[in-house]
């Protein structure tokens, strides 16, 4: 019983979701449709149609890398609202590898511009560490108005310096076709970022379940000034850590720049990186559960649109769901499974049981006596 009780709490998050979207069925009728129909077109449209699934995975590659983005500064106690100004300059620094480096073989010029990609969100993400851990201002604060910064930024270049001469829009050349990733799904938009990101939520996870680099994490998540009297370089963990989850951020930028738009374009992220707080707190701050939560998550967005073709109720609808999975998972992870208590609990339970079964039965006794 008391294994049942602890996996109940373990699957916490996935009560909180089912309860979401049971209360977003209540919207739903509101609007004056079935959630059986609605939820059933949204589901068959984002995951079981063929093109659906491919839009899906396309969301899911950024979504993903921003979640790991978040999830990592989580674990020692750092909060990254900036994945998408890290995203918006992983685009750029990718954008002008790509554009203006001179042409290589594609073998050395992909991997470079990855790496550019990843150089430049680490930067972006360096900002905020360096300032915490030297001058102790805040990091949320930092990062979401460097949000703002890294879009105008991109909004510039696109604009401006690297825009395309005679485009209707703010956007740059397109990057050489032997640039662009492969597809993992033919005849479709799903590329190679969601393998990457799927590879890199496993090592993340072993890093920080294995290595001294996630104990010391940990305890820095878990009580910074215990960790530093433990001789741990807390200032550097925290620079490295935010520089790292900006590489995150920048990676899921690179990916939508040689993986889909193939160009730099002005204002192209629809808000990815907050999508990877609702990740960090779906996977409970697991970078395994990551992309199941990242894949969840794009479906919704995804079949959104397919639910608003199908039954007339308007998309919007699932931004509201979103903001309910988001307070239920948040409220999920208040609860904290107590073996002790949970123990004492169910022996009181079983104690009382006894009592009333002994009870019954010095009474039956009782009667077939007389």
């Amino acid at each position: 019983m008391l294994a049942l009780v602890r996996y109940t709490f373990a699957l916490r998050p996935v009560w909180a979701v089912l309860l979401a979207l049971l209360v977003g069925s209540g919207l739903i009728l509101l609007a004056g449709v079935s959630p059986f129909a609605a939820y059933g077109e949204l589901f068959k449209g984002a995951f079981l149609d063929y093109w659906g699934l491919a839009g899906t995975l396309v969301k899911t590659s950024p979504i993903l890398l921003a979640g790991l983005a978040v999830i990592l500064p989580l674990r020692a106690g750092l909060l990254n609202i900036g994945a998408e100004g890290q995203i918006y300059m992983g685009a750029l620094f990718s954008a002008m590898a790509a554009l203006l480096l001179p042409e290589m073989h594609p073998a050395i010029h992909i991997p470079v511009c990855i790496l550019a990609g990843a150089l430049g969100g680490g930067l972006w993400g360096l900002i905020p560490g360096y300032l915490k851990a030297y001058h102790g201002m805040n990091e949320v604060i930092l990062t979401l108005l460097l949000n703002f910064i890294a879009i105008n930024i991109v909004s510039y270049v696109a604009g401006g310096p690297m825009m395309q001469a005679g485009a209707p829009y703010p956007y740059s050349e397109e990057i050489s076709q032997d640039l662009w990733l492969p597809w993992i799904l033919p005849s479709t938009d799903a590329h190679a970022g969601v393998i990457f990101g799927v590879l890199l939520a496993l090592i993340m996870f072993l890093v920080l379940r294995y290595s001294t680099v996630g104990f010391a994490l940990d305890t820095i998540g878990k009580n910074a000034t215990a960790a530093r009297y433990a001789g741990i370089p807390v200032k550097r963990y925290v620079v490295g850590v935010m520089f790292a989850a900006g590489a995150l951020g920048g990676l899921a930028g690179t990916f939508e720049v040689l993986g889909l738009k193939y160009r730099l374009y002005h204002h192209f992220s629809p808000g990815y990186g907050f999508d990877g707080i609702v990740v960090a707190f779906l996977a409970t701050v697991n970078p395994l559960l990551a992309p199941l939560a990242a894949f969840f998550l794009a479906g919704l967005k995804a079949g959104a649109l397919v639910m608003q073709r199908a039954v007339g109720l308007e998309s919007t609808v699932i931004e509201a769901i979103k903001g309910l999975v988001i307070i239920f998972v948040a409220a999920s992870l208040g609860l904290r499974y107590d073996a002790q208590k949970w123990a004492a609990r169910l022996m009181r339970r079983r104690k009382r049981l006894d009592d009333e079964l002994g009870d019954t039965f010095q009474a039956r006794t009782r009667g077939e006596g007389r």
